[in-house]
Order: C-alpha cells, then sequence, then structure tokens
C-alpha cells in the first residue's frame, strides 16, 4: 500500500511539475506574441503616417490628384510642405480639435491621426495667425521633424515651405522656432483679431531662434505646432509669413541625401530614442527565446528520468 502511495503521489508531483511548466511556456510564448504584435502594430501607425501614402493625392498642374483626395474627404483643404523634410501632408480642418487627432486625411480612424488647422481658423488661410497641429511622430513623419529646428542650422538652412489653397501655391517664409507650454492661451489662440501687434511681439519674444523678414501684424503667419519631447506639456512651434509667390524648392534631387544627413544630425536624440528601442527589442525577444530553449529542454530531460 506504501509502495502504490508513493507511485501515486510521484505522478501528481509529476503532473504538477508538467503543468507548472505547460503554464510558464505559455505565458512566455504569450509575451513573445505580444512582444511581436507591438513591433508589427507601431510599425503599422509609422507606415500609415508617412508621407508616401498621400503622394499620389499631392497637388498637381492639373489639380486633379488633390481633387480626387477632397472627394474622398471633403475636410481636406491645403497642402503642406516644408522644403528640406519629409513633412509634405494635406491639411484637413474639422468641426473641432478633436476630430483629426485620430483622424486621417482620407476620413479613417488612425492613431497618427492628421495634420490639421484650428477650427476657429478661415479655412481661406486669410487670418492673421493661421495654428496647424499635428503629432510629435518618430521616423521622422508627421510633425515629428519639427523638433529638429531646435538645431540653429537646421532652422537657418531649411527657410521655405508652399502652401497650396484655392488652386494656387502659396510661399511660406519661416522667421520663428519657440518652444511653449500647451496651456499659454497667449499663443494658442487662433485667428486673432485685436491686440495683433502685442500677439506677435510675444511670439518673437519667446523664440529661441528668429530672423528679420519684416513680418507686420498686416500678414497672414501660420504656426506648425506639435508635443515636445523634452517636457509633459511642452509644445515646439515653427511660425512662417505666408506669401503671395510661392518659393523654389532648394533642396534639388542632388542634393536631397546631403540635405537628409544635415537633418538627422539635427533630430540626433530622436534617431537615438529609435535605436534604443529597437535594442531593447531585440534583447526582450532573445530572452524570450532563451528561456523558451531552456524549458523545452527541461521537459525533455524530465521525460527521460521518469
Amino acid at each position: 500500500m506504501e509502495t502504490m502511495a508513493m507511485k501515486i503521489q510521484g505522478r501528481s508531483f509529476q503532473l504538477i511539475h508538467l503543468m507548472i511548466d505547460m503554464m510558464i511556456l505559455l505565458l512566455i510564448l504569450s509575451m513573445v506574441a505580444f512582444a511581436g504584435y507591438s513591433l508589427w502594430d507601431s510599425n503599422q501607425v509609422f507606415r500609415a503616417a508617412d508621407k508616401s501614402q498621400y503622394e499620389r493625392y499631392k497637388p498637381s498642374e492639373d489639380g486633379k490628384s488633390f481633387e480626387e483626395l477632397q472627394r474622398i474627404n471633403s475636410e481636406v483643404i491645403a497642402w503642406l510642405t516644408v522644403y528640406g523634410t519629409n513633412i509634405d501632408y494635406p491639411v484637413t480642418q474639422g468641426e473641432n480639435n478633436m476630430k483629426y487627432v485620430n483622424t486621417d486625411a482620407q476620413g479613417q480612424y488612425s492613431l497618427s491621426g492628421a495634420i490639421f488647422l484650428d477650427s476657429n481658423n478661415n479655412s481661406d488661410f486669410r487670418d492673421f495667425n493661421n495654428i496647424f497641429y499635428g503629432h510629435h511622430m518618430e521616423k521622422q513623419t508627421m510633425f515629428g521633424e519639427i523638433e529638429t529646428f531646435y538645431n540653429k542650422d537646421t532652422f537657418e538652412s531649411r527657410r521655405y515651405g508652399n502652401l497650396y489653397f484655392d488652386d494656387k501655391d502659396y510661399g511660406i517664409e519661416f522667421f520663428a522656432f519657440i518652444h511653449t507650454d500647451a496651456y499659454n492661451r497667449q499663443v494658442f489662440t487662433a485667428n486673432v483679431t485685436e491686440e495683433k501687434q502685442e500677439y506677435l511681439d510675444n511670439l518673437l519674444a519667446n523664440a529661441i531662434h528668429a530672423r528679420e523678414i519684416g513680418v507686420s501684424i498686416q500678414d497672414n503667419i501660420v504656426l506648425l505646432t506639435t508635443c515636445s519631447a523634452s517636457s509633459t506639456n511642452g509644445r515646439d512651434i515653427l511660425i512662417g509669413r505666408i506669401t503671395e509667390d510661392a518659393f523654389e524648392n532648394p533642396f534639388s534631387i542632388e542634393n536631397v541625401e546631403e540635405a537628409r544627413v544635415q537633418l538627422t544630425a539635427g533630430a540626433h536624440s530622436l534617431t537615438q530614442r529609435e535605436v534604443n528601442i529597437s535594442v531593447l527589442g531585440a534583447l526582450l525577444l532573445a530572452f524570450m527565446m532563451i528561456i523558451i530553449i531552456y524549458y523545452v529542454a527541461e521537459c525533455k530531460r524530465r521525460k527521460r528520468n521518469r
């Protein structure tokens, strides 16, 4: 009887060990699957935010490509380009400032959202101050490159952009870069109609970089704003003046690679974060695979010893 009880007890212990091993293995496999899904999901978000998703809609001489996007989403009002960067996107405007936080320019749900004009602005860009919003995203998508204008060389070398609306190209001449708080109502008040000079003076007084181009309260200015990586509620803002005449893109095809190298140097911290995330992800996956191999080998060893 004692021998039979010991055998039963031994088998019970073996069954318990096997169940524990299986639970641990399932947990590890779940972690691997989750890590893999997270990497895939992040890649999908960045892919959706890449400017290449909209290249076929970029305004052309006949304007039909842009009109096609407007037929898909009637709230597409313009196209914004910052020369020498990847900022080259359609601009939307919703009834409020929440819609395009998680909606793309085609009107579909997307975590990367869209570039959008403040809902309090008029869509003809005739207001004194026109505020554009976009997510600060890595991989140089959406408004992720605005932070690179902290770098003086980047600010000096990327002076111009383009704004297409009403079937015409208008120029943008950038004259200031500032860092402020998201709750700064003195800055984040769109369509200022009174105290314009005070508003403009405040922008220039808080500028990290600025250049004199003769901006006045008779001009129409644009503020490209995004979240800052340097502070919780911080906002980075690139400011320019809309001009009747468009500017030529100073970054020719021959100089694209050189321009990208310069911009990457200005965004060193952003690139480093991407590297760190990739390394940590690879280490996590490698660690999990080692544990899986160990438990498989351990199960085989126990089976042989039974």
